[in-house]
């Protein structure tokens, strides 16, 4: 189903038709020749835009394709300096440098010759095949082309000590008549590529796309292109693959474990290579990549609301659904979606969502509504709208930072940015290893951040059968009938306690016993309020209307407790955290309503802090 919407978006969404065999590719260089073949300038033509991140290679444009890896395969007209020029980066070195070299570094002096010999290699293949086209189409152009080697090619342009020769290179040929030619665009010179390069089929067979009796594709000639990998991964997957015994089905090979024609091979990859450069379309989380449209165009912003979703917009959503209306949305508008990622290097299709619009907005305002909880670093926190959370935040809550402060991606698993977009746009429960990576998360950093207390709640409301009642478990439940819950707020409590009576204490109870009370509550409790004992006694002699509020808020909370759990599982744990977070959320805004209180009665800003702010989520 997948490469068959694909298909159609092609069909349907892109005006632009390619040549057979042609792929949108950045060039960075044009070497304008005339009609003798000799260069009109001795530099380049620049089509590299470094302000653009996609620029820095040069701008896109239709050119000959091909797939290769180790293997000596030029393409026609438009390839990289090595293969166009036969140079390399170690070209410009002298006689002198290269003898220091030999002699000082043996290793990089073979290496660099190594390198030489294959863009010789290289660079003879590419005017094989030249002079092939231009025997085969005799165009002027490509004879212009085969005149310039023949000249001296790179010797008669000045490309300087630092040109980068990994960077495309083409040929724009002045004719006689005054008319600029890009040979490789030529329809002579395309057909003469496609009877070069066309990949090898096999008997004829259905299409698994267009349902066609036609030869189909031994192997994919074109691959994937922005599908994030980690380090050591190809840069370019290919969707139908098999190379190992274990992939294959009935005794078919390679690309024939899911027959495709030509066609509908080059368009199902053209469609999702858009879709994955197209910011409007795809979102990419660690190596996860998610892409999205509409086969009528609605706008629908999908990408704002899961990356930066704006409060008023989130707002605005909430409240169109909850009357039963979506402006401007057309409710029976088809939605697709796919999440992807790499493995080696194949593309994994992980999930496939097929719904409506109206369907999906729906989903994503009960997402939004589910993470819904109160921001204790809000000046004014009971009475401003939480800010929601993006599909980046919530995912990457559950992962350690860097010395830098920034999410170690490499620990995210896939699974996470998939479950949750699923569960944004299908409106999927979330399994609780989301919740219990976020977990984990706490123990290790000691602590429950806004982002992580976002995702648990997400999890566990998600997994009700029933939609909760409005404001469930955005701010404290002092009723809530777990005792995992109220075990959290009295860690908060004591917490508080502590702080209240040692102002800028290091390491407090939370730093060094939230793992063991999140888990075992019954072997640390016990010890936790003894020692909070002294610290009582200390404000009730030197502050006590802090001693009178932080005793009754402890009273209150271990009146809900009664008998210690000896352990907590995995979504009690998740609720402890909740009622930690939500606790500690609760004491800000109470602190922030008497200091408002104390500003209104003498007229004065009071500029003193509350003990934990310092340390606040």
């Amino acid at each position: 189903m997948l490469l068959k919407k694909l298909k159609e978006y092609a069909d349907e969404r892109m005006t632009t038709q390619l040549p057979p065999l042609y792929e949108m590719t950045p060039v960075a260089w044009i070497v304008a020749l005339g009609a003798d073949g000799r260069p009109l300038s001795s530099q380049p033509i620049s089509r590299i835009d470094p302000s653009n991140p996609r620029g820095k290679r040069g701008l896109d444009m239709a050119a000959p394709m091909i797939q290769r890896t180790n293997e000596i395969k030029p393409r026609l007209l438009v390839d990289d300096g090595m293969y166009t020029f036969g140079r390399t980066q170690d070209t410009h070195l002298d006689e002198a440098e290269r003898q220091r070299l030999a002699e000082d570094e043996p290793d990089a002096y073979r290496k660099m010759i190594k390198r030489q010999e294959r863009a010789e290699r290289a660079h003879d293949a590419y005017r094989k095949m030249l002079d092939r086209c231009a025997a085969h189409t005799n165009e002027p152009a490509v004879l212009a082309v085969q005149c310039f080697y023949e000249h001296g090619g790179a010797d008669l342009l000045d490309l300087g000590d630092q040109w980068d020769y990994g960077l495309k290179v083409a040929f724009i040929v002045q004719l006689a008549d005054d008319t600029g030619c890009h040979p490789h665009d030529l329809p002579s010179v395309q057909r003469f590529w496609l009877s070069e390069h066309a990949p090898g089929t096999a008997a004829l067979g259905q299409c698994v796309v267009c349902r066609e009796h036609k030869p189909v594709l031994d192997r994919m000639q074109t691959k994937l292109k922005g599908i994030p990998f980690r380090s050591g991964a190809p840069p370019e997957t290919s969707i139908i693959s098999a190379n190992k015994k274990a992939f294959e089905s009935y005794g078919l090979e390679a690309s024939r474990v899911a027959p495709t024609c030509r066609e509908c091979a080059e368009d199902f990859h053209r469609a999702l290579n858009h879709l994955l450069a197209d910011d409007y379309g795809s979102i990419k989380v660690g190596d996860a990549a998610f892409v999205f449209w509409t086969p009528d165009n609605v706008a629908f912003d999908v990408r704002s609301f899961m990356t930066k979703p704006d409060a008023a917009a989130v707002r605005t959503l909430l409240e169109s659904v909850g009357r039963g209306r979506h402006a401007a949305l057309n409710d029976d508008s088809l939605f697709y979606a796919a999440s992807l990622s790499a493995s080696g290097g194949r593309a994994v299709v992980r999930d496939w969502l097929d719904t409506t619009v109206a369907n999906a907005a729906n989903n994503i305002a009960r997402w939004f509504h589910l993470q819904r909880i109160v921001d204790p670093r809000d000046e004014n926190p009971t009475g401003a709208e939480p800010q929601p959370l993006g599909l980046f935040a919530l995912a990457t809550s559950t992962v350690r930072r860097d010395s830098r402060g920034l999410p170690v991606l490499d620990d995210l698993p896939v699974s996470t940015p998939q479950a949750l977009f699923r569960a944004a746009i299908h409106g999927s429960p979330l399994p609780m290893d989301v919740a219990y990576q976020a977990v984990r998360r706490c123990r290790a950093d000691q602590g429950v951040t806004r982002p992580r207390a976002a995702l648990i709640k997400l999890v566990l409301l998600s997994q009700e059968p029933l939609p909760p009642k409005e404001d469930y478990m955005v701010a404290l439940e002092p009723n809530h009938p777990s005792i995992a819950y109220h075990c959290g707020r009295l860690l908060a409590v004591l917490e508080a306690v502590q702080r209240a009576a040692l102002p800028g204490v290091n390491a407090t109870v939370v730093d060094r016993y939230y793992g063991a009370a999140s888990s075992t509550p019954a072997t640390v409790f016990g010890a936790l309020i003894r020692g909070a004992q002294p610290h009582l006694a200390k404000l009730h002699r030197d502050r006590p209307g802090a001693y009178v509020n932080l005793q009754r808020g402890l009273e209150d909370v271990i009146a809900q407790i009664g008998d210690w759990p000896p352990t907590l599982a995995l979504k009690d744990q998740a609720v402890f955290s909740l009622g930690y977070y939500h606790q500690r959320a609760h004491d800000r805004a109470e602190f922030l309503s008497r200091r408002a209180a104390r500003d209104d009665k003498t007229g004065q800003e009071d500029t003193t802090t509350d003990s934990g702010r310092e340390n606040l989520p």
